[in-house]
């Protein structure tokens, strides 16, 4: 007031004046006070204004939040790609760029990234170009020449292998780094990969043809199958090949003993995917927190998961560019609210490999292995009827765990079998001894699912589901 006019900027607000009935300690709740009282005197004086900041705008006390203290509330959200291209324009303004470099690759491969990401975006790409020329400094002298100085150019891979390292702020707490995965990695599913390619590529790679068309993409899809047969793999494979960020979420993660909790971390994880889209949102083992409504249930924080689930797919804010993939080995007892159109309008079954999948998954999987002459991939495809993939992954490397134990037990001393290693294979009689020990799946398990898979895969499935339930309350 002294030195007006002037601008009070308190950095990080919610650690000074959090809710006070969240509060244990006394001094907080006075500080809140005071803040509030000062705020109010202020009022006549239009000579000081007081600018707040915070990234966590629920915590501040909502006595703070109304007109005549803080009368306006901006939010700062995350740039969109032509605003992530401004930024980067800025950053790169006085590096030496190769003429190859395009910006607007980079801002569009950048979903989800804020300035301070970007700015380490270009910081990290200008050190990579820097260490590629550092053996030629001499470190002794102060002047670099000038030819050396002309070595330092940055390039286009400098900048696509940075993204791949830095994660975007607004996903950092529940960031999953997205495995190498891609379509080719997974045998067989050729419907399914099909589906996911339509439901979560399609509408980033052409969303020309979709706005034109007036083609609105499925908002969710459900994967249900026996367990192992490659739902998690298909996800993470989906987010990859579509390079949309990548949130992944075990069911019983969300659940929490205390009220408000666990529907509080659904709405995170759905306000963290708007803001970082487009975004696969996944939910692994979804029956564990959205299992159907009035079984009697003791515990009535799965029923508020579950509204609130329902709140965020189909609510007043629309989700756009954020797609939720949902897989369960235990579709029959997902709440049907779920399961119509509008929530997850696809229900993909993902099946036991037959045999021409499982010849694939043999070969991902046996790839860099050392086989020997006698290993024929058709006879083991043959023989492991009802395996899943995970179990194919299973038994190869049983195999050469087998493989190995013969070898060292040969050789004995750990330099005379490293010296030897041309002489280790996998042999046939491995493969087979590791069948003995993993068993696939029972007759009456896949019969379980195929019946599954019939009633949800029918005409009026949906229906007859909300009619179950119905009958159940």
């Amino acid at each position: 007031e002294e030195n007006a006019p002037a601008i009070i900027f308190i950095d990080e607000i919610d650690s000074i004046a959090p809710k006070r009935e969240e509060v244990s300690g006394e001094v907080e709740r006075r500080v809140v006070a005071q803040l509030l009282s000062l705020m109010d005197g202020m009022s006549s004086r239009g000579k000081v204004v007081v600018i707040g900041a915070t990234n966590r705008i629920n915590a501040i006390d909502p006595a703070l939040r109304r007109p005549g203290r803080f009368d306006r509330e901006i939010e700062i959200g995350v740039p969109d790609s032509e605003g992530r291209l401004e930024i980067l324009q800025i950053h790169t303004r006085g590096m030496p760029l190769e003429k190859n470099v395009d910006l607007g690759i980079i801002a569009n491969m950048s979903h989800g990234f804020v300035g301070a990401d970007l700015q380490a975006v270009a910081k990290e790409a200008g050190i990579r170009a820097l260490r590629r020329v550092l053996p030629e400094i001499d470190l002794t002298t102060e002047n670099i020449p000038s030819e050396i100085l002309k070595k330092i150019i940055v390039t286009m891979d400098d900048f696509l292998d940075v993204i791949k390292e830095i994660e975007p702020s607004a996903l950092r707490e529940v960031f999953v780094e997205v495995p190498d995965v891609s379509w080719d990695d997974i045998g067989g599913l050729a419907d399914v990969k099909q589906e996911l390619q339509e439901a979560v590529e399609w509408p980033l790679k052409y969303h020309g043809l979709f706005v034109h068309s007036d083609a609105t993409p499925p908002k969710g899809m459900l994967l249900y199958g026996p367990p192992g047969t490659g739902k998690t793999l298909m996800a993470k494979a989906a987010a990859h090949e579509s390079e949309a960020n990548f949130i992944s979420i075990k069911g019983p993660e969300l659940l929490s003993k205390w009220v408000g909790e666990s529907e509080k971390g659904v709405r995170e994880v759905f306000r963290k995917a708007r803001q970082a889209s487009p975004c696969i949102v996944f939910f692994d083992e979804i029956d564990a927190i959205a299992p159907t409504r009035g079984l009697g249930s003791e515990s009535h924080v799965t029923e508020r998961v579950i509204s609130q689930l329902l709140t965020e797919l189909d609510g007043l804010e629309v989700l756009s560019n954020v797609i939720i993939i949902a897989a369960t080995n235990r579709p029959d007892i997902i709440d049907a609210a779920l399961l119509r159109p509008g929530r997850f309008d696809r229900l993909l079954y993902v099946p036991p490999p037959d045999k021409e999948a499982r010849i694939q998954i043999f070969k991902i999987h046996t790839s860099k292995k050392p086989l020997a002459e006698d290993v024929n991939i058709d006879t083991l495809a043959g023989q492991t009827e009802g395996y899943t993939g995970a179990d194919i992954a299973a038994l190869a490397s049983a195999a050469v765990m087998l493989a190995l134990r013969e070898h060292i037990d040969k050789y004995k001393d750990p330099k005379k079998a490293e010296l030897a290693k041309g002489e280790l294979k996998i042999h046939m009689k491995n493969f087979e001894e590791a069948m003995r020990k993993i068993r696939p799946l029972s007759k009456h398990e896949i019969e379980t699912y195929k019946n599954i898979s019939e009633q949800f895969g029918k005409p009026g499935a949906t229906k007859e589901i909300v009619d179950r339930e119905a009958a159940i309350k």
